[in-house]
């Protein structure tokens, strides 16, 4: 049996921690400051299975030195070397440690690797101590109640593609918006306008494509399959009518039969055939713990892993510490009576959403994955430039370029040594969109190419989906990236 084990460590407040994220064990972590400057470091492994319950690590470690740590259990023992830095502990090698489910049985291995958290996300203080906005988010937001199950769902759904189909890549699809509330309990919130379109079609593709998809998207917003009718124009009760009045059934209406049937078998292959989780999320905070963990959780895929970050995740919110507890009353207190007086302005500060994409592509993704990123604007003179510029910043592998006006009908393809690649929907196939200026199309691109060419001649009439051509386009090239790593 193979278990990663992961350490992602840090310098918080001038004390070195490492904080231990095993798949299928829970950590309670304890830190304390030493005499001199030093760092003890103390953990306690709890739940590791019924035979025993309490793993200590113990190091006293002087921020610039080198320190072997000795991980013991049982008589058996391997030696870890930490090496802190200014900032942040520097790689180690990986190391491997035995832990005996069974006192009789033989001990399985465990492989375990330290991983670092990109320096990038770590800046300096004043007196020198390492500021990483990334932990601190985690640190001073609780834990969303529903991580524990999703976790459970996700790491038995990884698990089941693990061993029924080896060589089989899973898609994780983020898609919708995240909320940021303003009140602890929640009555208004800051909210935008992603109804999970491109996430949910997308995911459709990635099943057409062979992909498993664990679709990661906020409650209550466009689904696989069931997009086709739960935002639709008409009543889904408008699909349905009574087959006649003496028996009382209800059935499709014939019209929309074939539709439905093809999109049903569609559905109930993949829920057949366990391809597809739906995980929901609400606010930005439960989003970045789910990106996390679900990231952490497909370590083992390596390279078949592929992460598609459609979500529109609020790049502001308002620290917890500086939330309203209670409902924000709209009017001023009047003779000590509260919402009695005349009504008040609102003024909120908000703080920038730390990046977590660096944190994802240097530490929780897969070595190896593919990262897909977004990029939308509503200025075509600045789509290209900011989509090169987020590549250069992150160092992942692609970024989507779309414009709020032309997004149903072309995107750019931004990536390492690729240049920019338009993908468009044929003139005769674009579909009618409300708030779409089919005038802009093509007015982003710096080198103008041939409008593609629709292989049906015109004849056909019915909208194509942009999805349809841009997950097909990701597939080759993450074939491409796997052929590669193989040679």
């Amino acid at each position: 049996m193979l278990t990663e084990l992961i350490v992602d460590d840090f310098l918080y407040d001038g004390v070195c921690a490492a904080f231990l994220i095993l798949a299928d064990l829970s950590l309670v972590g304890r830190r304390s400051a030493a005499a001199n400057s030093q760092s003890l470091l103390h953990f306690h492994l709890d739940h590791l299975d019924r035979w025993f319950k309490t793993i200590c690590l113990w190091a006293v470690i002087r921020p610039g030195d080198s320190q072997s740590v000795a991980f013991d259990h049982r008589r058996e023992s391997t030696t870890l070397l930490l090496r802190p830095s200014r900032f942040y502990f520097h790689r180690a090698s990986a190391f491997t440690t035995f832990l005996p489910s069974n006192p009789t049985a033989t001990a399985p291995r465990l492989n375990a690797r330290l991983k670092r958290t990109d320096a990038r996300m770590s800046t300096p203080t004043a007196n020198g101590v390492a500021n990483n906005p990334e932990m601190e988010y985690f640190e001073k937001n609780p834990v969303p109640k529903a991580l524990p199950k999703h976790e459970a769902l996700a790491r038995e759904f990884i698990d089941f593609h693990l061993h029924q189909a080896p060589n089989r890549r899973i898609a994780l699809v983020t898609s919708g918006g995240t909320t940021v509330p303003l009140e602890n309990q929640t009555v208004r919130f800051i909210d935008n306008f992603s109804a999970g379109t491109r996430g949910a079609t997308s995911a459709e593709y990635f099943l057409d494509e062979g992909y498993a998809v664990i679709f990661l998207h906020r409650q209550f917003s466009l689904l696989p399959y069931s997009r086709h009718y739960s935002h639709s124009t008409n009543c889904f009760l408008d699909f349905m009518e009574e087959s006649d009045h003496v028996t009382g059934q209800v059935v499709v209406r014939k019209e929309y039969q074939d539709q439905m049937r093809h999109v049903l078998e569609q559905y109930q292959t993949a829920k057949r055939e366990r391809l597809l989780l739906l995980l929901p999320f609400t606010t930005v905070t439960d989003y970045l713990f789910e990106l996390r963990s679900i990231a952490t959780l497909m370590q083992p895929l390596g390279n078949r892993a592929l992460f598609y970050l459609a979500a529109a995740v609020s790049d502001f919110f308002i620290p917890r510490e500086r939330m309203e507890e209670h409902k924000i009353q709209s009017r001023e207190p009047e003779d000590g009576k509260l919402g009695s007086g005349a009504g008040k302005q609102l003024v909120i500060n908000l703080d920038p959403v730390p990046k977590f994409l660096s944190a994802l592509v240097s530490s929780w993704a897969p070595k190896g994955s593919m990262i897909v990123s977004f990029k939308l604007e509503t200025d075509p003179s600045l789509l290209v430039t900011k989509a090169e510029q987020s590549l250069e910043r992150y160092r992942h592998d692609l970024v989507i370029g779309n414009l709020l006006s032309t997004r149903k009908w072309e995107v750019v393809f931004v990536s390492k040594g690729g240049g920019e690649k338009w993908i468009r929907v044929p003139k005769s196939r674009r579909s009618k969109s409300i708030s779409g200026v089919e005038s802009l199309v093509g007015k982003a691109e710096r080198k103008h190419g041939p409008e593609p060419v629709d292989l049906n001649g015109g004849t056909v009439t019915e909208g194509m989906e942009i999805e349809s051509l841009i997950i097909p386009e990701l597939a080759a090239m993450h074939s491409e990236t796997i052929e590669k790593a193989a040679r």
